[in-house]
């Protein structure tokens, strides 16, 4: 029946493919691009889960499977114009002036958009031979920081890097986890409990990873759940559907194709109707007051790594310790800049015992001293996952695919478990 199907749809797309262009129905040739530009799984019959049900036992991982990222290169053209600098908000005439001086043509587009320049420059503009500081504002790099690594010097003929104001964004993602935490203990006097808490990451961990999801969709599920039940506590027999339902959120929100309303019914065993996966979107969305782009540890784990000038052995060791974190209930309060920056410091520690240095700590805003607890955490969180029965994340990080990051010896190493035991002796305290 399946075969049927495939070929039936595979015999319309092509029927589709090559009808005429219609000039007075446009609408046909449209459809026919829509049709042959969808994947597969989008016109024809879904492509099955596997052997997956409400109660997951393991994770069969395939090592030959390649991640689905797209890569661009952007190619630069050979000549390209000086860049205008931007200095405390305004443009900077110095290089302009310099670059169109011969060129009545581009003087005369230029004034479209600014005030006429004469050929002689006004004695009213200074151009300062380095970046003045401001009090009011942060600049994207100060050359008064004379040990920090300016990070985003060779990013600015790349658009996609934003290089004259990622700081400002990062300031801005710093503002939202001040805007959207997550209170300590936030269960307490619910019928959920931190423990079944932990057991619904975890087997979603597992759904995530059957899906092919990105990671951003899982970290953004598990942010989603966590502030959902802070506002609004739910049964017991409601957790699992709370956990479905704020997965189908976050692939809408992250996800090119997300997974249909029909693929929770049948990862639940059909323990739940899609009118009441539907019907709980909708009390999320209202209860979350449609606000779901909380920061994720992804987003600043990126930009620490490439001020660390880190390998993938590192990036990928603390993307696991940072993973770790989101089946544990007793580290929902921790900002996630702060997990990041401690997996990452922690990686350096175990791998090649590398300092977190000034670039680490100004692009990060995070002291080494300041790690110190967070990193003790995630040790005791690496000696817990040895011995638990939630083996998700785990085993997801011993595949080929990540490097068999998790089965490592640095993670039993004596440094870790000191780490784990000073752990321990701040919680006894």
């Amino acid at each position: 029946m399946a075969l049927t199907t495939r070929a039936q749809s595979a015999n319309i797309m092509s029927q589709t493919h090559k009808m005429p262009l219609n000039r007075e129905n446009p609408d046909t040739a449209l459809l026919a691009k829509t049709m042959a530009g969808r994947p597969t799984s989008q016109t024809g019959q879904r492509s099955a889960l596997g052997d997956i049900g409400n109660k997951v036992k393991a994770i069969s991982i395939d090592p030959n499977r390649k991640p689905a990222a797209i890569k661009k290169e952007i190619i630069q053209p050979a000549d390209k114009l000086k860049v205008l600098n931007k200095n405390k908000g305004t443009t900077s005439l110095k290089s302009l002036v310099e670059t169109v001086s011969n060129n009545d043509v581009q003087l005369e587009q230029i004034s479209q958009f600014s005030k006429p320049v004469s050929s002689a420059r006004p004695p009213s503009i200074s151009v300062p031979e380095c970046m003045d500081i401001s009090a009011n504002k942060e600049e994207a790099f100060s050359k008064a920081l004379s040990r920090v690594e300016d990070i985003d010097v060779n990013d600015k003929d790349n658009p996609q890097l934003v290089s004259e104001y990622v700081n400002e964004i990062y300031d801005y993602m710093r503002e939202l986890e001040d805007k959207y935490p997550v209170k300590t203990g936030f269960l307490e006097g619910q019928e959920i409990t931190g423990k079944m808490r932990s057991i619904l990451i975890d087997w979603l961990c597992q759904v995530h990873h059957r899906f092919h999801l990105l990671q951003e969709t899982l970290y953004l599920t598990v942010a989603i759940i966590d502030r959902f039940l802070q506002e609004h506590p739910v049964s017991r027999n409601k957790l699992q559907l709370v956990g479905v339902t704020s997965m189908l959120i976050a692939s809408k929100y992250e996800e090119m194709y997300a997974p249909e309303v029909a693929d929770f019914v049948y990862i639940t065993d059909n323990a739940y109707t899609k009118k009441e996966i539907r019907d709980m979107e909708a009390i999320i969305l209202r209860a979350l007051d449609f606000s779901v782009g909380k920061p994720l540890c992804l987003h600043f784990l990126r930009r620490n790594s490439k001020a660390g000038q880190v390998d993938a052995n590192k990036h990928t060791l603390a993307k696991y310790l940072m993973e770790l974190t989101i089946i544990e209930y007793d580290m929902v309060q921790v900002y996630p800049s702060e997990i990041a920056s401690s997996a990452l410091c922690l990686a350096n520690r175990l791998l090649d015992g590398s300092k977190w240095n000034d670039t680490l700590a100004h692009y990060s805003s995070y002291e080494e001293t300041e790690l110190v607890h967070t990193m003790q955490k995630l040790a005791s969180l690496v000696v817990k996952a040895e011995n638990s029965k939630l083996t998700a994340v785990k085993t997801k990080y011993s595949s080929s695919k990540f490097m068999k990051i998790s089965t490592i010896p640095e993670l039993k190493s004596q440094q870790i478990k000191d780490l784990a035991a000073a752990a321990a002796l701040q919680n006894v305290s």
